[in-house]
């Protein structure tokens, strides 16, 4: 419109000024041809071809628009149809929104072939198909998405992905994770649901592979990516089916982690089942050394290093500047028993009662002076067990003896004193 408006003022313009200009001189021009011969003023002349060429123009413009219409209907027609497509994509998103999925399902195919981007139909009518529990719609709705022009087999496979797991058939979706992390092994939004899904089925291998890249692309935040780190690691060696896959999976634990007081109590524990605590013995040693603290302690006195001897100085080693550790003191206790040292044993046992009531230097101390002969007294210290930890079962040496004893204490009406722990306990000591 203002350029139709300034080209109507540019000719009034000029039509102004040629007039002026010619008002006073109007010319003279003689054409010629022949027998023929035309006589009219220079005015005359430029406005007739003025009016020619205004002619010649509109018919010429007027044949190329006629010319054109066909194409241009065309064109409208589609354009049309893409704005239906467009009203009826954003209706099909309120309606799925709202919860309306066979309404929703309808609205985005309607004009599906019509959109600009019909991956976007097909995606949301396999979601509605989902929630209407139509697996075959959907299965075929996401097939469409596959099949359209745009290059979107990340989008699809995201969609099957979400869908598959809102059945919690996982299987099938981790099966199409790794089809798309063979595609886009750094995008963000297949690394996220892969790592979860490895941790949800226990794939700890496969979850510890993908750390790196899951650190890399920053799928999670730090801590959150610590802390499953720290999960896998710890599962990895929990599970380990024999001592040396443990061995391995250790060395696969980065080294930053060995004094993790979880990471390393695991390891350790599981030596222990296989029957080679003796490898863990050095490690603790260090660890403890680095860092101090009751778990570690514990377990000190719980795993049986190649040399008793040694073990037990260095455990007595930790009890300077600590005299009123109970934790250090059941430790040297219970390395003094292994030892040989009864006496000794006890009185680190008593030591730690004194210091802090807990039923395992009660149990130990029971052990001990069961196998000494003092069976009344050690009757009293597992009654101490059991009360402070029910959950407390004797040591397989003494536990004929304990249920034999115990248990009819335990239904006995009468009210069970509790052993005392101010003055040492009456038994012969070796």
């Amino acid at each position: 419109m203002i350029k139709l408006l300034l080209i109507s003022l540019l000719a009034f313009i000029g039509a102004v000024a040629l007039a002026l200009l010619i008002k006073d001189n109007p010319g003279y021009v003689l054409i010629a041809v022949g027998p023929w011969s035309i006589e009219t003023t220079l005015a005359l002349l430029v406005f007739f071809l003025l009016a020619v060429f205004s002619v010649f123009y509109f018919a010429i413009r007027f044949f190329v628009r006629l010319w054109s219409m066909p194409r241009s209907v065309t064109r409208w027609r589609k354009h049309r149809k893409e704005e239906k497509a467009q009203k009826a994509l954003t209706y099909g998103l309120i309606e799925l929104a709202e919860g309306q999925w066979r309404q929703a399902e309808r609205q985005v195919l309607k004009y599906a072939k019509q959109s600009e981007a019909p991956i976007l139909n097909y995606l949301i009518a396999a979601r509605a198909a989902q929630e209407q529990g139509a697996e075959d719609r959907r299965d075929r709705y996401l097939q469409l998405a596959h099949q359209s022009p745009a290059q979107a087999d990340i989008a699809v496979g995201l969609t099957q992905v979400d869908l598959l797991l809102s059945e919690n058939k996982k299987e099938q979706a981790l099966a199409t994770l790794h089809r798309l992390y063979q595609l886009e092994p750094g995008n963000p939004q297949v690394l996220k649901p892969l790592g979860k899904l490895y941790r949800e089925l226990g794939e700890w291998n496969n979850f510890i592979e993908l750390l790196p890249k899951l650190r890399k692309r920053k799928v999670f935040d730090k801590q959150t990516l610590d802390a499953m780190a720290l999960e896998a690691y710890t599962a990895l060696l929990r599970d380990s089916p024999d001592a040396d896959t443990l061995v391995l999976n250790w060395s696969r634990v980065p080294k930053a982690l060995h004094d993790h007081e979880t990471l390393l109590l695991t390891y350790l524990q599981k030596l222990r089942e296989f029957g080679r605590d003796g490898e863990g013995e050095l490690l603790l040693r260090g660890a403890l050394k680095r860092h101090r603290s009751d778990a570690l302690l514990r377990m000190y006195g719980l795993i049986e290093g190649p040399d008793l001897t040694r073990q037990l100085i260095q455990a007595e080693s930790f009890l300077v500047g600590h005299q009123s550790d109970a934790t250090a003191l059941l430790t040297a206790g219970r390395l003094c028993l292994r030892n040989g040292l009864w006496g000794k044993a006890r009185s680190y046992l008593e030591a730690s009662i004194n210091a802090r009531p807990n039923a395992e230097a009660f149990l130990e101390l029971g052990t001990l002076l069961d196998k000494m002969g003092d069976r009344e007294t050690a009757l009293a210290c597992y009654r101490e067990a059991l009360r402070l930890a029910p959950c407390c079962e004797p040591p397989v040496a003494a536990e004929a003896d304990v249920v034999e004893h115990v248990t009819p204490a335990i239904e006995a009406p009468e009210i069970v004193k509790p052993l005392s722990v101010d003055k040492p306990l009456d038994a012969a000591k070796a």
